[in-house]
């Protein structure tokens, strides 16, 4: 291989590592026995939130400052994208003891 070449697909890995976004990571949190855990976790905008209801009845994830409010029917689970950065507290509208906060980072 010449070593014009070499230098060139050095050049386009370096280059590639740069540009290509790095993937969204999807973080999971769980509702059960009326706790939410983690009570604290950190995201970054454009990660997606999974909070997963393991209990018999109802909750919803919404937001302090009216970020996201997220029904959580029994024994199933619901998503919401990460649009903004900054710390949010949340709770369950039918559980207010159940209580948690979402640091997201830039």
């Amino acid at each position: 291989m010449k070593p014009g070449r070499l230098a060139s697909i050095a050049l386009a890995v370096m280059v590639l590592s740069v540009v290509v976004p790095a993937r969204a990571a999807t973080i999971q949190i769980t509702m059960d026995n009326l706790v939410i855990s983690p009570a604290e976790i950190s995201a970054k905008v454009g990660d997606t939130v999974e909070w997963i209801n393991k209990d018999i009845f109802a909750h919803t994830a919404t937001a302090t400052n009216g970020d996201f409010d997220v029904p959580l029917l029994p024994k199933k689970s619901a998503t919401f994208v990460l649009k903004k950065a900054g710390t949010v507290g949340y709770y369950c509208r039918y559980h207010p003891n159940m209580k948690a906060t979402l640091k997201v980072e830039p």
